[in-house]
């Protein structure tokens, strides 16, 4: 004998064997091609725009660590110049340095490596400051190249130049001071070109290397 309940004027039992009905249909049809192919659209579109956030997170970071460091660095030389009454120079390596038209890292590292022994009283590039020099900065081993990164700085792993947070060395500059052309500032350029190696065109207005670099001018 078979009871059938109403409730409402619904009746149960035949919406019980309705529903199971759809519902054994359903897990035996499984999911379409198309619903597979929108799910994992979906999924790609979501992990494209993360990657990216992270990308422009992690290199808008890296930007303000090296407007950071390159304040610190110009505090430094301005108390190096209250000392000493000029700027550290070399006629021989940022005198020669023009920051209006060299984009290549590689050049920077002469220049870059006088001005960190004169900043640091490092002048024999062993990583500690000389006996009877003064400091006018304090640079951690991580933001100094020198020839085998994986060892700290000694007198056999010399510090070749001051490291911006993009693995190359920053650009110094007295060649505008010298001579009253090739640069931008008075005083000294100090600069990272950001992580590109592009030649910039000279100053001009149609320029759009230098726009991109990380500079005190």
């Amino acid at each position: 004998m078979i009871l059938r309940k109403y409730r409402r004027g619904v009746c149960v039992k035949g919406l019980n064997s309705g529903f199971g009905a759809w519902h054994k249909r359903r897990c035996k049809a499984g999911f379409s091609l198309i619903e597979l192919f929108v799910v994992i659209s979906i999924i790609i579109v979501l992990a494209g725009l993360i990657l990216s956030t992270v990308s422009y997170v992690q290199k808008k970071g890296t930007r303000a660590r090296a407007e950071t460091e390159i304040a610190a660095i110009s505090a430094a030389l301005e108390s190096y110049k209250a000392d000493n009454g000029i700027y550290p120079r070399d006629s021989l390596t940022t005198d020669l340095l023009n920051s209006t038209s060299d984009g290549n890292p590689t050049d920077y590292a002469a220049a870059c490596r006088y001005m960190y022994g004169e900043v640091t009283g490092d002048r024999d590039f062993d990583g500690t400051t000389d006996s009877g020099s003064k400091s006018y900065i304090t640079l951690k081993s991580a933001s100094l190249l020198r020839a085998d990164m994986s060892q700290p700085p000694s007198s056999s792993n010399q510090v070749t130049a001051i490291r911006d947070p993009f693995s190359n060395s920053y650009g110094y500059s007295t060649m505008m001071a010298t001579s009253g052309s090739n640069g931008y500032n008075p005083t000294f350029d100090l600069w990272s070109t950001s992580g590109l190696t592009a030649a910039p065109s000279g100053g001009s207005s149609t320029d759009t290397i230098t726009p991109q670099w990380i500079k005190n001018w």
